[in-house]
Formats: C-alpha cells, structure tokens, sequence
C-alpha cells in the first residue's frame, strides 16, 4: 500500500540512511549478537552521517529539524537493512529528547554535541529488580546534601547499560509522595556507579542489556532534569513519543518478516510447486498484508499526530498495543511458512522470532496499555466506585 505521508526529501533521506544501514550495520550483525554488544564505532559513524538527533539545534552539530518522520525513516531502515542491538531508536527518540525538551541551557550545551557527534551514548534507567512498570514502587533513593544529590539503589533491563555513557536516572526524592520522583543525569566515570553484568535475553542478542548499582553516588545538582519531584510529570510526558517509536520498530519487523517469507513461498517447492501456490499460504500471506497494511496507516497517521503535538496518551498506546500484538502473530506466521528451517537460527527469520517477543512487554505490556486505553474511554474503577 502506498504511504502517503512523506514529501521527496523524506524519500532522499532514506536512501542515504538505507546505504548506511546496508554498509556500516547490516554487516556486522553477526559479530555484534556473537559479542553481545554492538561497536561504539557506530555510533560516531552515525553521528558523522547526521543520523542522531536530526531535531538537536544547529549549534550542537543536528540539522534542527523536528519532524518525526526523518527518525521513523532511521528506525525502519535499521530493522530492515541494519541490526535491531542497534539501539539508534533509544538514543534517538527516547533518551536525547529529555535533554533536548527538558535540561537548561548549560545542560545542552554540555551534553548535546557529544550526543549528536556519538561520542555520548545514552541510556535511560527505569526499572528496578521488583517494580518493574510500577514507578509508585520504586525504590532507587536521592537525598539532597549541599550542592549535590547522593544516589542509591540499583536498577536492572537496562538497553544501553554497558554502552551508555550518559544515564537518565529515576529516582525517588519525596518518601511521602507515592510520585515524588526526580530524574538525574548521571555520568560514566562517577564514583559509587557500577555496572552489573551483562544480562542473556531470549532475543535482542547484539543489544547490551544490563544491571545498574549506585552506591551513595555523589550527583551534582547541575545534573537535575527540571525540577526535583517532578520526574514523573516528565516521564509521562515522554511516554507517548516513545511508545509510537516502539511501534514504528515493530512494523518495519512485521514488514521485514512478511518480505523475508514471500520470497521464501515463491521459491521454495513441495508437492512439485511453490509452496506460495498452496491456497493456505496465499490466505495466510493475504491475511498478513491486509492487517499490515491497516496497522502502517495508523502508525503513520500517529506520527503525524505527534508532528502536530496532538498525540494522546490513548492513541500511542493504541499503536504500541495493535503493532506488538500484530508483529507477534506475523513473525509466528512466517516461522510456520518457512517450515523447519524457520526454527534455524541460520535463517534470519528464526532470529527475529525471539527478537519480537519483547515488544509486547517493554515500553509498558500489552495489559498496561489495555488499562490506559480503557480508562481513555471512561472505565476508570478508581471514578466509577
């Protein structure tokens, strides 16, 4: 289905960012899920080509274009032709914009041209051991002392927990208040801030997940987002861009399973033919390109949406929902079509499996997403008692 939301210089952006992807990431896949981690290299190389923070002002090294179609374009060209362990998408769309939308001016101009030239990779830490999506939970503690905050607690899942040299920290700052959390920007280097060990996923083998400990980590008070207690203000501020970002990840999955297996049907023969001639895999494939095609139109529209500031918390939660839950029915499909061989790992498509399983759980799961969309629509137990 032709896309309808992207003018020409779009289109020669992404040319430029495919050719990226296809020379610089998409070869070293294979070495990067065998190390675990993906080469800090690339992140200067993607930075030297303008793919981080097109937003970021001119003076910091970006283009100073907020349009959140140039980094849908990065994102999609990175899954289909480069390596979803390249977390581009969280330094990106997730992390730079708390800088970017959120610090002071002394804070930008400290951080903002190391982000945008890829020297600075960065990370955001959220989850701890036992709270996982609930942020009323969390235990991670910053107590003020003079002219700084001192940070402790410990903070697991963490994407970019071994790469990240500039970390977005949540941590409590008010015991009294179930949201008095603040955000800090701690620094690789600090003392007391340790990382754990690198975690092993079911999928994301290239993406460096890993455990945090700050131990009475002394963080100066220059390096506070906004202002103390209002972390959780500007963490549910940044939660729908970051959900429509994951959903622009899983549709170019999704795509990029449904082309990998339609290549595969056709040429692949039982029976004497194409399996693709068999009326069960044309259905199947039929199936998948309708609601493909469905789901990419109101992601692009969300996009569109978020250009106009006019996203709500609703609609992103739609998109992540409907695309995680559709990428999971997909990539099970195109295992099925590929036979045996979609449970080799040889096969790009077994990989992808396992990659996919996340999508319904990080950025809040399915069930999360079900509970904001329902209380959307007015079934609020907590009104309606």
């Amino acid at each position: 289905m032709q896309r309808t939301i992207f003018e020409p210089e779009h289109e020669q952006f992404r040319d430029s960012v495919r050719k990226f992807m296809q020379s610089e990431v998409g070869p070293n896949a294979d070495r990067w899920r065998e190390a675990g981690i993906v080469d800090r290299e690339v992140y200067l190389k993607a930075g030297e080509q303008g793919l981080l923070c097109v937003f970021a002002d001119e003076k910091y090294g970006g283009a100073g274009i907020e349009d959140l179609r140039f980094d849908q374009i990065i994102i999609e060209e990175n899954m289909r032709h480069g390596d979803i362990g390249f977390y581009i998408n969280l330094h990106n769309d997730l992390v730079a914009p708390y800088i970017h939308k959120l610090c002071n001016d002394e804070q930008r101009d400290r951080f903002m041209p190391g982000i945008v030239s890829g020297e600075t990779i960065l990370a955001v830490a959220m989850t701890e051991p036992s709270t996982g999506s609930d942020l009323a939970g969390m235990k991670t503690r910053a107590v003020e002392s003079g002219d700084h905050w001192v940070l402790n607690g410990a903070k697991t899942y963490i994407s970019n927990g071994i790469l990240g040299d500039l970390i977005v920290v949540a941590a409590r700052t008010d015991p009294d208040k179930p949201h008095g959390i603040s955000l800090f920007l701690v620094e690789r280097g600090m003392e007391g801030f340790e990382r754990g060990r690198k975690l092993d996923k079911m999928g994301l083998k290239s993406q460096d997940t890993a455990e945090l400990f700050f131990n009475d980590v002394k963080v100066p008070k220059a390096n506070i987002i906004g202002e103390a207690g209002q972390g959780f203000k500007y963490l549910a501020r940044m939660l729908a861009q970051e959900r429509l970002i994951a959903a622009i990840g899983f549709m170019a999955t999704a795509q990029t399973a449904f082309d990998l297996t339609l290549e595969y049907v056709k040429e692949r023969r039982a029976f004497g033919k194409p399996i693709g001639a068999f009326q069960n895999t044309r259905f199947k494939m039929a199936q998948m390109r309708a609601e493909l095609d469905m789901a990419q139109t109101y992601v692009d529209q969300c996009v569109m949406l978020l250009n106009d500031k006019k996203l709500t918390a609703e609609d992103a939660s739609a998109a992540k929902l409907l695309t995680s839950e559709l990428e999971g029915r997909v990539m099970d499909s195109c295992v099925q079509l590929h036979g045996g061989a979609g449970y080799m790992e040889e096969y790009r498509i077994s990989r992808m499996y396992t990659d996919a399983r996340i999508s319904r759980i990080f950025a809040g799961t399915s069930e999360i997403m079900l509970e904001i969309i329902g209380r959307g629509i007015g079934l609020d137990e907590r009104k309606m008692n």
